[in-house]
């Protein structure tokens, strides 16, 4: 590992090295989460292409681009759909074997796939993503699980439309590194299928511009919406557990979730589609000092491009919403995760950097982290260890049934790790007996 791509400042070599110890600690703990053990591995640790396909196969026989999926609102789904990037089955074809195309890296060995990947959650459940030549990134995976309905995407909303994002990775430098959208072209033109494919799914050659639609149509075929909280919602009293019930009510009144975590019939998400800072990065940032130097670095270079670099390997990653308005408000402020499929999309925070869901209520419960942009409506919660296990318990009826097995496998792997450490418990500032500025 190549300390000076992680760390961009200099820094003292014993501070170095124990940042480097904790990382290697947290990587090693994310990968023992990452996935069931019996799955074949390919490059950087992801399930193979072949295997993911077939896992896919298995998790959606079918598609009916036809219609909305089942339980969306007809007007609503249609209004999420662009006017130039209509779902056929060709465009939804073309877009899934892009999506596990390796020749869309400069090295080979990436695909979208490799960070979103089948078997774990569409994610990689690793703290950060790794790209080409092993190179790390700074920011957690989001999971490629029902981005259809969300407004803006990556974790500071930089980009806005799912066909915009889809193109993003391929020329980013640390994730599949091409040198242009040309060279992903170039990878590919001379392929017989794709020259095929292109054609038939937009009327054109092979070009940079379709293959972001063909990926943005594909990803909108992955709703996973058929959790045992829906049900219950619908009327299925028994869907989920007595201790799961008790969450759910604590998650609308004492825990506040719902305020930024709305969930309902018609809103399934489980986001607000806004940004906060809930204080992950004031843990290790001086987002004053990182915001100046993000200001300076902006207008030398104001380019798309550089603002995808500074946002994945830079200590500037860690402004979040910042980086894309320039406004104070927005520093460390980062997009409402979603909640559905939550349990099985570990590690957690945009820097992955929260590994159980038990951790995640004890940040929130403590109050965050304090500093100066943190969002108003963070506060301690004065929750108490039962009252963490139902919320917890709520929280993994959110999964969608064809992942039954490895939201099992997860909850019983984070629940056995809480009990042996939680590193954010502190119950001293969750019950106000210390206050923020004590510490």
């Amino acid at each position: 590992m190549n300390a000076r791509r992680i760390f961009s400042s200099s820094r003292g070599a014993a501070v170095i090295c124990v940042l480097l110890i904790g990382v290697v600690a947290l990587a090693s703990r994310s990968a023992e989460a990452a996935g069931p053990t019996d799955v074949p591995k390919g490059e950087h640790g992801a399930a193979t292409m072949e295997y993911q396909s077939k896992e896919l196969d298995r998790l959606v026989p079918s598609v009916d681009v036809s219609r909305a999926p089942l339980g969306f609102d007809p007007v609503v789904w249609e209004a999420f759909m662009p006017d130039d990037n209509a779902l056929t089955p060709q465009r939804v074809a073309l877009g899934r074997k892009l999506y596990f195309e390796t020749r869309l890296s400069a090295d080979g060995t990436v695909s979208c796939a490799t960070c979103h990947d089948v078997t774990r959650g569409f994610t990689d459940q690793l703290a950060v993503s790794e790209g080409i030549k092993d190179q790390l990134g700074r920011r957690n995976a989001p999971t490629t699980l029902n981005v259809a309905l969300l407004q803006t995407l990556f974790l500071d909303g930089r980009s806005p439309t799912l066909e915009h994002q889809a193109k993003l990775p391929i020329v980013n430098p640390i994730e599949m590194g091409m040198a242009d959208g040309d060279a992903a072209v170039d990878a590919i033109e001379d392929d017989e299928e794709y020259q095929v494919a292109f054609w038939k799914a937009y009327g054109r050659n092979v070009n940079y511009d379709d293959m972001g639609r063909a990926i943005a149509a594909f990803e909108r075929t992955l709703v996973f919406t058929d959790s045992p909280f829906r049900r219950y919602l619908a009327g299925d009293g028994e869907a989920i557990s007595v201790e799961a019930k008790r969450g759910w009510v604590l998650f609308n009144e004492k825990a506040r979730c719902v305020s930024c975590h709305p969930m309902s019939p018609s809103n399934p998400l489980g986001t607000d589609n806004r940004f906060h800072n809930v204080g992950v990065s004031a843990r290790h940032q001086d987002f004053e000092a990182l915001a100046k130097r993000a200001l300076a670095a902006l207008q030398e270079d104001p380019s798309e491009q550089r603002l995808d670099e500074l946002a994945l390997s830079t200590d500037m990653s860690e402004l979040g919403r910042f980086m894309v308005t320039k406004n104070r408000s927005d520093i460390g402020a980062f997009r409402t995760s979603l909640l559905l499929n939550i349990g099985i999309t570990p590690p957690y925070m945009h820097d992955g950097s929260v590994e159980t869901l038990w951790d995640v209520m004890d940040h929130y419960n403590k109050g965050g982290e304090a500093n100066l942009f943190l969002d108003g409506g963070i506060e301690p919660l004065a929750l108490t260890e039962e009252e963490v296990d139902r919320l917890v318990a709520f929280l993994f009826t959110l999964t969608d049934v064809r992942f039954a097995d490895e939201n099992r496998r997860q909850f019983e792997r984070q629940k056995a790790q809480a009990r042996e450490n939680r590193p954010l418990r502190d119950n001293e500032m969750a019950f106000r007996l210390k206050l923020a500025f004590e510490k």
